[in-house]
């Protein structure tokens, strides 16, 4: 894919899809991810891409020429009644941050041959993603 887009193309497979909480607010676990993100492009031997809409709290990475990966920060929250939350401010309630991460092939041909070449990196994406949680905790914790 020559550009890159916030919207998936016509053709395209999710293979796998990840979730996991963090104990901060959404906005500060985007900032953390999108600097993450940009220092593991600057350490890479591979060039990638990378878009982002902070409005939505969603980064779009990509990179070889079947690879997508697509990040949302979601906010977590906590169980309040109706009138609790009428007392408490939005960033009261949010317990914290649900990361999604999905990893999506987008070759536009050769479809097919993508799913074989991805075999490593889905196998592999579990390890990662939970590294990837564990450094975004402990620099968050860091932090506070």
């Amino acid at each position: 894919m020559n550009d890159l887009h916030l919207d998936l193309p016509a053709k395209h497979t999710v293979l796998r899809s990840f979730a996991g909480h963090l104990e901060a607010q959404p906005d500060d676990v985007y900032a953390l991810l999108v600097g993450w993100l940009k220092q593991a492009d600057d350490d890479a031997s591979r060039h990638i891409r990378m878009l982002t809409d902070p409005d939505e709290r969603f980064i779009v990475v990509e990179g070889d020429w079947w690879y997508r990966a697509e990040y949302r920060v979601r906010p977590e929250a906590e169980q309040v009644s109706e009138v609790e939350a009428e007392q408490v401010s939005e960033s009261e309630v949010v317990a914290g941050s649900v990361v999604e991460f999905e990893i999506i092939n987008v070759a536009q041909t050769a479809h097919w041959v993508a799913g074989i070449k991805a075999r490593s990196v889905v196998q592999n994406a579990p390890a990662e993603f939970g590294r990837l949680l564990t450094e975004l905790s402990d620099e968050l914790g860091a932090e506070e």
